[in-house]
């Protein structure tokens, strides 16, 4: 932890958001897994995992994952993976992770998910974390989501050889936890997708060093409370009562900015930190959750096909 003087000194002497952003909110782990070219144009990769990765699944199920490059508007490649876990998905999420993961670590939750709610996962990590170039910053976390959502839209020619993600905006929903819900909120500002899910949001930067902070100043980061409210889709909320690291009154702060937002999951009596939901298990409840919410609750999504029957769900929910 930082002592007051060192505080001080980041926000006061003089007030740099960036710096404040790469000390207290980036936290990458040594990279847990590689991408070696699959072929000769360098075109498509092969993921290897490393131990401290903690796959879960076989190496068949390796072939779900479609790992390749793609460049941001700052100039840094970056890694994204393609999920593919459903044939019959009508759902693709575009996942940005927590501050201390990879994708490496976030792969086997990954395809567990997309099983689960039956849709697919297309992740990206940021500029810094595993594979990606360049280093971990405010305005590349930005970059970064918009070269993912790019990649996730659009057909990217690369040597001669085009990928067709060709996702529509309508199907694609938005998923940030932790520091990944700052460039979930800056996408959706700016574009409307099937819906917008923010795991444990932060108001903004300053306003988790200094929970009194009512306004946003100048020298702030992530200032994602001026943002929200500029979201059209439909935005769901999950934030535990307990968190030790986000407080709990940024979900609210968040939610009630929120002009589209859905009935709130808010987790109680969790004693829970972020960096702890990586668990499977524990991470498998509290998605139940947010797809029964979301299911409940967005008259948007009304026509989505759920992936579990009813009783199933609550199953799974007593058992995890």
């Amino acid at each position: 932890m930082f002592s007051i003087s060192e505080l001080c000194c980041m926000f006061c002497c003089p007030p740099c958001p960036g710096p404040i952003a790469a000390k207290l909110a980036f936290q990458p782990p040594e990279p847990t897994y590689k991408l070696t070219p699959a072929d000769d144009a360098n075109v498509k990769y092969n993921l290897h995992l490393f131990d401290r990765a903690e796959w879960q699944y076989s190496e068949r199920d390796k072939s779900k994952v479609e790992s390749f490059f793609t460049r941001t508007s700052r100039g840094n490649l970056i890694t994204c993976i393609y999920v593919r876990c459903s044939r019959n998905a009508k759902y693709t999420l575009l996942f940005s992770h927590g501050n201390a993961v990879d994708l490496g670590q976030m792969s086997s939750f990954y395809i567990s998910l997309g099983t689960q709610l039956n849709c697919n996962i297309f992740g990206y990590d940021y500029s810094g974390y595993g594979m990606s170039g360049g280093k971990p910053s405010e305005k590349n976390l930005y970059a970064d989501i918009e070269a993912a959502w790019q990649a996730l839209r659009n057909s990217i020619l690369r040597k001669f050889v085009q990928y067709r993600f060709n996702i529509s905006p309508e199907t694609i929903i938005l998923y940030g936890q932790s520091i990944g819900t700052v460039p979930t909120v800056d996408l959706a500002t700016k574009h409307e997708v099937g819906a917008v899910i923010l795991h444990s949001p932060l108001m903004s930067g300053l306003r988790v060093v200094f929970r009194n902070t009512k306004r946003t100043w100048f020298f702030d980061a992530f200032p994602s409370i001026d943002k929200v409210s500029k979201v059209k889709s439909p935005v769901l909320v999950i934030h535990g009562t307990d968190d030790e690291v986000i407080d709990f009154s940024h979900g609210i702060g968040i939610y009630e900015r929120c002009p589209k937002a859905v009935e709130p999951l808010w987790v109680e009596a969790t004693k829970y930190k972020t960096e702890g939901l990586q668990s499977t298990q524990r991470k498998k409840k509290i998605l139940m959750d947010v797809n029964y919410n979301l299911l409940k609750s967005s008259h948007h999504l009304q026509t989505f096909d759920h992936p579990l029957e009813r009783g199933k769900w609550k199953h799974i929910q007593g058992n995890t």
